[in-house]
């Protein structure tokens, strides 16, 4: 079975966290930001102890591995009721992070729609995330340099997978809009679009 899926795209800093957040408030959307999921692995079991394996020697985990954590997490909830697929739909922001992830993931989502937060000010992101950084006390992250590679890699690796899903499927958000007017446009967006629960 695949879950019906929205997904919440964009650069770091450009609201994904706080949009997800909101509509998981909202019955019948359930919201697994990708974050959390990272921060809770067990390292007990075999894909959490490859996760660590990669992480702690600073390289690259491969996107099968990142993909099974995330599977995981999703049928840990399924299993504990909290995330029904047949009436739920699942709200994505931190996955699929590039093209490889999103091929993967094709036989496990069916995608409904691809939020863009869109925010082409890089200053303005910057800023965000310096903000952001120093408030959650991440130190390391409110550095000019971290914040800089941050923003190149989403451009270089994550920005394609816009590409990858069909155009019909992308409704682009202004995300430098205050959080409750995104908020309004991603809704008016949802009940524009009529989507079936999937089958059980």
């Amino acid at each position: 079975m695949r879950y019906n899926t929205f997904i919440l795209f964009g650069a770091p800093g450009s609201g994904k966290g706080t949009q997800g957040k909101t509509l998981g408030s909202i019955p019948r959307f359930y919201h697994c930001p990708c974050g959390d999921v990272f921060r809770s692995i067990d390292t007990r079991t075999k894909v959490g102890k490859a996760f660590l394996d990669y992480s702690s020697k600073g390289q690259l985990v491969p996107d099968e591995i990142t993909v099974e954590l995330w599977k995981e997490a999703i049928d840990a909830a399924v299993d504990a009721h909290k995330f029904k697929p047949d009436i739920d739909v699942l709200v994505l922001d931190g996955i699929p992070r590039n093209v490889g992830q999103a091929k993967i993931m094709e036989e496990m989502i069916d995608v409904k729609k691809v939020f863009h937060l869109s925010c082409p000010n890089r200053d303005t992101l910057f800023s965000r995330l310096k903000k952001r950084a120093l408030k959650d006390n991440r130190l390391d992250d409110a550095n000019e340099a971290v914040i800089q590679r941050r923003l190149d890699t989403y451009e270089t690796e994550s920005k394609p997978v816009l590409t990858y899903y069909s155009p019909e499927l992308i409704t682009v958000v202004d995300a430098t809009q205050p959080p409750a007017k995104v908020l309004l446009d991603i809704l008016e967006s949802v009940n524009d679009g009529v989507y079936e629960p999937a089958a059980v």
